[in-house]
């Protein structure tokens, strides 16, 4: 019979993974890494709760680390099979994967060498840039809209869902399998904001038998003030306080949404030109990654295009690469905007930045994503008066401003209206992909209207037709 089994993003809002079991086959939609608590990010030491050399099929729903920062993982373990994405996840997670190699390195080698470890003197990385870049030969991509095979019995169709370019929501077709009659499962993966920047709005969601939603933000509304009006407001203080505006953002997608809109509103004169700086090579290298997939631009994006303008070019850009770069930006005075991954300032160049600024009372740190539990972006958020980066504890003496409307997650309302554009309730629904509390808020108000929802558990295992 066939049954889904929640391996991650149960319970909590990281590490997506949900394994599929049907017509004797294995299939494992997203395959992310674990972030932000101890607990939570031991689970990714911990031996994966099949052989990864049993997997058939892996299906990925975007590039974000916590969906497919295992996938060298499994590929390390002797897993062989395809991963099937969008084009531009496929381009996306060719930066993305190695990068997290690196970073693993680099957090073993600073560990050992500042004698962090004390009870594993010789701290050795998750995995490596070569165990990721022998992953990248597994990413197959597949066309939104484009039904496809992924396992005998088993096809897949991707449709946009507005989180990051290339994100997809996945419909998966179970053909009958006994007496089991056929199963749709639909998996909303991240689901972004209605009219946002850059990207189209969710595509509707085809009917289904079983839905898996994400609760990011199941139990709040993002702020009604536009984002760019937000925006503009922290920039004008910035200025005022005569310091450096630091944010960290994800180098996928929130980067490249500030950069919009900074550029938007200094062509409205809204705004004066500042210096901004990029500094990731990472985000260097997905600003024309995200110029060239045409197929996941909205209108205003295309009308911008058509028109000769760089829609992600503020006048004063530059880009920081090398760390020479990066260390130029430290030396800098007065008011300027540094734009620097990780967006939950969990490693990365941003590290660097609020080490350097965090102590100065004139910067501004402006937080615009979701910060998961036990970040230091949530300790910047919830008022740490000190923050622990590289082994030294920073006085956090720069004001913390935090926009949640610039997140790219799908506030309850949002995520209301994808569901409603199902053409009938499901037989079932599982809350996924969030905190306890967004969960439970979640299913309680689809079980208000009808619908047989609940919070999926880790590591249960449910039959698909029972």
């Amino acid at each position: 019979m066939p049954s889904i089994r929640f391996l991650g993003a149960a319970g909590t809002v990281t590490g997506s993974r949900y394994l599929v079991r049907a017509h004797g086959r294995q299939v494992l939609v997203d395959a992310g890494l674990f972030q932000g608590r101890k607990e939570l990010r031991l689970r990714n030491w911990a031996p994966f709760p099949i052989p990864p050399a049993s997997l058939d099929a892996v299906v990925l729903t975007h590039a974000h680390i916590d969906h497919t920062g295992a996938l060298p993982l499994l590929t390390r373990s002797g897993f062989r099979g395809p991963a099937f994405c969008t084009p531009a996840t496929r381009d996306l997670a060719h930066l993305m994967l190695p990068d997290s190699g690196r970073l693993q390195e680099e957090e073993a080698r600073f560990a050992n060498e500042k004698g962090y470890s004390k009870h594993a003197p010789n701290a050795l990385p998750l995995y490596t840039e070569q165990d990721a870049l022998a992953s990248l030969g597994r990413l197959v991509p597949v066309p939104y809209g484009t039904r496809r095979d992924v396992v005998p019995g088993a096809a897949i169709t991707l449709r946009r869902a507005g989180h990051i370019l290339g994100s997809a929501t996945v419909e998966m077709d179970l053909a009958p399998e006994g007496t089991a009659p056929a199963v749709r499962l639909l998996f909303s993966g991240d689901l972004g904001r209605y009219r946002a920047p850059i990207l189209p709005d969710p595509e509707p969601a085809p009917a289904a038998d079983v839905v898996l939603v994400e609760c990011t933000y199941g139990d709040r509304a993002h702020p009604a003030e536009p984002p760019a009006d937000a925006l503009r407001q922290v920039v004008m203080q910035s200025i005022a306080r005569g310091g450096a505006l630091v944010v960290p953002a994800f180098a996928i997608g929130r980067t490249q949404e500030i950069l919009f809109l900074l550029r938007e509103l200094e062509g409205k004169g809204l705004i004066p030109a500042l210096p901004v700086f990029v500094d990731s090579p990472m985000a260097v290298d997905a600003t024309p990654i995200h110029l060239a997939h045409r197929e996941d631009h909205d209108a205003e994006m295309t009308r911008l295009f058509a028109s000769g303008v760089d829609p992600l070019r503020p006048a004063r850009l530059s880009f920081a690469r090398t760390p020479e770069q990066s260390r130029a930006i430290n030396r800098l005075g007065g008011p300027c905007i540094i734009i620097s991954a990780s967006g939950m300032a969990t490693g990365g160049r941003v590290l660097h930045h609020l080490a350097r600024r965090l102590p100065d009372e004139r910067t501004t740190v402006l937080l615009v994503g979701y910060q998961a539990a036990g970040t230091r972006g949530w300790s910047l958020q919830n008022g740490a008066q000190a923050l622990r980066i590289h082994g030294e504890d920073v006085p956090v003496r720069a004001k913390v401003v935090t926009l949640s409307g610039f997140s790219a997650h799908a506030d309850k309302d949002e995520a209301a209206r994808w569901l409603a554009t199902l053409p009938s309730p499901p037989r079932r629904v599982f809350c996924v992909h969030g905190e306890p509390a967004a969960l439970a808020a979640t299913a309680g108000r689809l079980a208000d209207r009808g619908w047989s929802a609940r919070v999926a558990e880790h590591l249960e295992e449910v039959d698909l037709v029972a």
